[in-house]
This record gives structure tokens, sequence and C-alpha cells, in this order.
């Protein structure tokens, strides 16, 4: 159905598109190609929010020569006016001939309406090539728009026996420098990232980009019923936004204090004795925020698995050992009762990452 230029000419558009990562939120990632008689003429891509949307870059940047030419495009063009008028009725009104169409926008204010508008308007519209692709790239923006709740992430690294910290807590570092690398292109990606109190008490880690370019720092969230976060911590460092989940019996003094060091407080209902990370969820996804990374510890891996809340999962496995029956391992909880009950990772990619093996994949 596709001939070898089409998938070359979308590629190039996923690859376009790809380059904003960590971006655009709460916008898809979204390029553009423009071709005619068999030879790329432009291309754009969606370089973050509020700015013009790759299919207008990509007309612009042609102008006259559009005409007659065929566009590839990842995602749906849109049909409705946010902050950037509808780009279907660029392309209409550029005389573009004939639309490649990656995925249809699963956003309710678009999916489908953009392509049955360029088709009453004559142009050939021809959709799924290379849709799966396309649809792993906008994993964040798909689940975000259709659900209203974050994407959720967890990252964690582990000795070849399951354990994420020695028996009297030590944790750094568990993995080798080029994981840690992809640790922090991972902060690059994401709106947010999560850890708990305990992971702030005994690590006080400062949660930002570091070790690679950086196109942003995260969001800092800490899961913290009582407000046990210290006034000190690295977590509190000014330049970045820090949220502080909070329980009803939370002291209002600890509060206030956090406050005066620039957290913002979220005051949540708890779930036995903890903060609820479903009522966290529901919020997060209230505040516009697409994407979170859970980077510890075992408790708050074990509370989102528990719940259902993981979308997707990074496995860091060191050839080392630990050893120690009191040592955390990575998920902890109460954990199942039976083999069978276990939760699978799905479509799982395993990769060397120096040393290390990277397991990846989908609950």
């Amino acid at each position: 159905m596709w001939t070898e230029d089409d998938v070359r000419f979308m590629r190039e558009a996923l690859s376009l598109a790809k380059s904003a990562e960590g971006r655009t939120t709460p916008d898809p990632l979204v390029g553009a190609v423009l071709v005619k008689e068999g030879r790329i003429i432009s291309m754009g891509y969606h370089g973050e929010v509020a700015t013009p949307h790759a299919e207008a870059w990509a007309i612009d940047k042609a102008g006259l020569e559009a005409r007659g030419g065929t566009l590839y495009v990842n995602l749906e063009p849109c049909s409705h006016f946010g902050n950037n008028p509808p780009c279907a009725d660029r392309i209409i009104n550029a005389g573009i001939k004939k639309v490649f169409v990656a995925m249809k926008d699963p956003n309710p204010l678009v999916n489908g309406r953009g392509i049955k508008k360029m088709i009453r308007h004559g142009i050939k519209v021809q959709v799924g090539l290379l849709e799966d692709e396309a649809k792993k790239l906008n994993e964040v923006f798909n689940k975000y728009i259709t659900t209203g709740l974050p994407f959720v992430v967890m990252k964690t690294a582990m000795t070849l026996d399951g354990k994420i910290a020695t028996r009297t807590g030590a944790s750094r570092w568990v993995a080798g420098t080029a994981s840690l690398r992809y640790a922090h292109h991972l902060r690059n990606l994401y709106d947010a990232i999560l850890v708990g109190v305990g992971t702030v008490l005994i690590d006080n880690p400062k949660l930002n980009v570091r070790r690679v370019q950086k196109v942003k720092d995260p969001i800092r969230i800490v899961l913290d019923t009582m407000a046990r976060t210290p006034l000190k911590a690295d977590i509190l460092s000014k330049g970045q936004r820090t949220i502080v989940a909070v329980g009803p019996k939370a002291p209002a003094a600890r509060i206030e204090a956090l406050k005066k060091k620039g957290a913002e407080i979220l005051h949540l209902p708890v779930s036995g004795d903890r903060v609820s990370v479903k009522a966290l969820v529901k919020k997060l996804g209230e505040m516009k925020i697409t994407s979170l990374l859970l980077e510890g510890g075992g408790e708050v891996y074990a509370s989102f698995l528990e719940a259902g809340l993981v979308d997707k999962a990074f496995f860091f496995i060191v050839p080392k050992v630990f050893g120690g029956r009191d040592a955390k391992t990575s998920v902890e909880g109460v954990g199942v009762s039976l083999p069978a009950q276990a939760k699978w990772l799905k479509n799982i990619h395993v990769e060397r990452v120096e040393e290390d093996i990277l397991v990846s994949g989908y609950f």
C-alpha cells in the first residue's frame, strides 16, 4: 500500500516531531514534510506550546510552491481554533493535493474531523502509514487528551538480586554512569518527577537534569503525608517548581514552613496511612501535568502499581549483588500471594546500557 518513498518521508516527519521531545506539553509532537515531484521542498515541526504548528510552518516556508504538493504528517491536522488556527484550513488554502497521515488525532475536538474536512475539499488523504510508531511517539499526549490523566512512568535501578539499596540504606550509586545519563534523559522528557519523602530523607536528591543537555527541569513532587520534608532539603531549592502532597493530618506549622520555602502544597485524602496516589494523579491531570516520572522508593512504586496507575516502566538491571534480607527491593508493599497474580510487563524491549541491562515495557 505504501511505497518506499512514502515510508521514508513519514519517517522524516516522525524524526522532526521527536526533535521537540519535552518541549511541547501539553501539545502533541508533530512533524510535517512537504513533497513535490518526489523531493522534499520544505519541512516543519511543532517546536513548543503556542508556537506555529508543523503543517503551517512547512507551508509557510514553501510558499506558492506548496500548491499541488503532497504532505506527510505524523498526526491528523487539527480542525479547530486553539493557540493556532486550524491546520486543515491551511492545507486546503495552500492547494495541497494529497496528505499522508500516520494516525488520527484522539483529541475529541479533532478525532477525524480534520481528515473529513480535507477530503470534502478534494484532497486525497491516506491514514495509517507508520501508525504504531506515531502512537508510541505521542503516547503521553494520547493518554492525557483522552482520559485527563497523566502518563505515569516508573524508573528504577536494581542489582541482580533486585535490591535498590544496601541493608544500611546506601543507594548511591546502584547503576552505572551510562544508566544515570539515561535517567537524566528521561527527566528531560516528562513534565514532573515524583519521589516519596523517605527518598528525600535518605538521599536528599535534587531531581533536576544534570548529566545530559538540559531541555527543562521537571516539576518536583514529594509524597509526604505528614509534611516531614526537611526545610534544608535540596528539593526545596529555588529555580524549580516543587509540589509537596500532604495528608489531612499534616501539621499546619510544617505546612506553613514548607510554603515559606517556596513549595506548593497539595492537600489530598489518604488511602490507609499514606496520601492517595489515585487522588494525586487525578489532581495532577487537572493541573495540566501530562506526564509523571516515578523515581522511588519501593513503597511508592508499590502504591502506584497496586493502584493500576503505571503505564510504562524502565528497569535498569546492574550486574552486582547486594544481598541482605533487610535490603530494600525495587518494589515493596504487600505484594501478590501467588505467581499467577503477578503484574506482567508487556511489549518489552531489552538493550545494553554499557554494563547494565535496560528492560522497558508497558503495564
